[in-house]
């Protein structure tokens, strides 16, 4: 067994009981009559928790789970109203467990377009690439929105997720308000960055310059999200400036994917014609998720922002058969710290549907393959390939760091991500040989091998590798502000 929180790895026996872990090394009296099961040889650790997954559903979860998930919290765009999106996962159920950030983008579209919030990602994703969304605030806007994300935070959400990259332009001193309220409410900040200087020089501010000046301003915890893709070829600059901030007090976690490709909706600012120049991008760098077309020209590129600004689309940032490309995604994963979180997208199939019962996955479905293969592909290149990663450090990536993110005001994720006497039962069994992601740009959704258990509060939901279609033992984790 692998535990993060000590950085051990020892041949132990693990003993569960309900939902708790009772004994770790010397059985508890009693035990000997327990259920056994033979993990030798394999890896046996806390769940992963993904602090950014978008899929909310159980197509999209099942996948993760045999990637090693036991937690799916969505911390970067967030739901409004979070009490309805709450309340329709536990309606629907869940086999992970699940959370939500207060969306500082629901509130500014309520404050600023006169919306109602129906806890929908794919409604809010629309809204992004509308110029009166993206604008600065008035003051009467931004105590509306301010407002909002305040209740939103008494509801129990997660901190607050803010989409500052679909609004590059907005004021700065936005953020500041922001940042403030996590510190004041004791929560967190969950950041898609604006544009870094490197890509737009006429930023108001840098990106992540931005994040770590709010963060030493006002004290807040303060997450930037997947570094890599905002950061793409510039990264090293970045990790610098985060390591400096941190160095000196701040309160900046980081998170990394290892894939060269993000997901967004093509309406993003970001995929204005104009603005693909300054990554190096060109319309064919953009392929749509439902349908699968690669973008051939910026009349078509514009016509698709147009007519359904909300589309899902995938976007090539980085050459992953380049090596110096790979090397630089590499660096992002083991930086100090860096936590593994997937920025998995939903499952869409030709007919609009997003989410089956279904297993296997009906044929057709689309999404980007970080949805199914995002740890295990970290772990196979981290941990087996390059040894990078030890089994413990990888877990403290992957379940030990992103818990202790919300812990702080979310008791019910306090006994998560670590693995001794106490400890939730969120367990995965990893089969070191065979540990390695399937899913593909062309077959996003082909699920990770080598998961060979996987415990949700004490019940499995992967079985001897195979999941258990009737288990849906996730809870919501909720804050509890002080």
């Amino acid at each position: 067994m692998a535990d993060p929180r000590s950085g051990t790895e020892r041949v132990v026996d693990v003993v569960v009981d309900g939902g708790k872990v009772v004994a770790v090394g010397s059985l508890p009296p009693g035990a000997e009559s327990a259920e056994v099961l033979d993990v030798s040889g394999l890896v046996v650790g806390p769940g992963f928790v993904d602090l950014h997954s978008h899929v909310h559903s159980i197509a999209g979860q099942r996948l993760q789970a045999l990637d090693g998930v036991t937690a799916t919290l969505d911390l970067e765009a967030g739901l409004m109203p979070v009490e309805q999106a709450y309340a329709r996962a536990a309606a629907d159920g869940r086999l992970l467990h699940y959370g939500v950030s207060a969306s500082w983008g629901d509130a500014r579209a309520t404050a600023h377009l006169g919306v109602t919030p129906g806890a929908d990602l794919h409604a809010s994703l629309a809204m992004l690439g509308d110029p009166d969304w993206q604008r600065t605030s008035t003051p009467a806007e931004r105590a509306v929105w301010l407002r909002l994300l305040e209740s939103e935070l008494e509801a129990g959400a997660l901190g607050i997720g803010v989409l500052m990259g679909y609004a590059p332009r907005s004021d700065p001193s936005e953020f500041l308000e922001v940042a403030r309220l996590a510190a004041s409410t004791g929560t967190a900040t969950f950041t898609h960055v604006r544009e870094i200087v490197e890509a737009d020089p006429t930023t108001p501010i840098d990106g992540s310059l931005e994040i770590t000046r709010a963060a030493a301003e006002t004290g807040a915890a303060m997450h930037h999200c997947h570094v890599n893709s905002t950061s793409r070829r510039h990264v090293d600059r970045v990790l610098d400036l985060l390591d400096t901030a941190r160095a000196n007090g701040s309160r900046v976690t980081v998170e990394a994917y290892p894939y060269g490709a993000g997901s967004t909706a093509i309406g993003a600012f970001f995929l204005s014609p104009e603005r693909l120049s300054a990554w190096g991008l060109v319309p064919s760098s953009i392929t749509m998720v439902s349908t699968g077309e690669r973008i051939a020209s910026v009349s078509r590129l514009a016509e698709l922002r147009a007519t359904d600004p909300g589309a899902v689309c995938v976007v090539a940032f980085l050459d992953e058969s380049d090596p110096e490309d790979a090397a630089l995604l590499q660096r992002a994963l083991a930086f100090p710290d860096s936590i593994v979180a997937s920025d998995a997208m939903h499952v869409e199939w030709p007919d609009g549907s997003t989410d089956s019962r279904e297993w296997p996955l009906p044929p057709g479905g689309q999404t980007h393959p970080r949805t199914a293969g995002t740890f295990a592909r970290s772990l196979r290149r981290m941990v087996v390939e390059t040894g990078t990663w030890s089994w413990a450090e990888a877990f403290r990536r992957c379940s030990w760091l992103p818990a202790q993110v919300v812990a702080g005001f979310a008791g019910s994720a306090a006994g998560k991500g670590w693995l001794g006497v106490g400890a939730d039962a969120d367990l995965v069994v990893i089969d070191p040989s065979t540990i390695s992601d399937r899913a593909t740009y062309v077959d996003p959704t082909r699920p990770s091998t080598g998961v060979r258990h996987l415990l949700v509060d004490g019940t499995f939901v992967v079985r001897d590798g195979e999941l258990d279609t009737s288990a849906y033992p996730g809870r919501p984790i909720r804050a509890t502000l002080r």
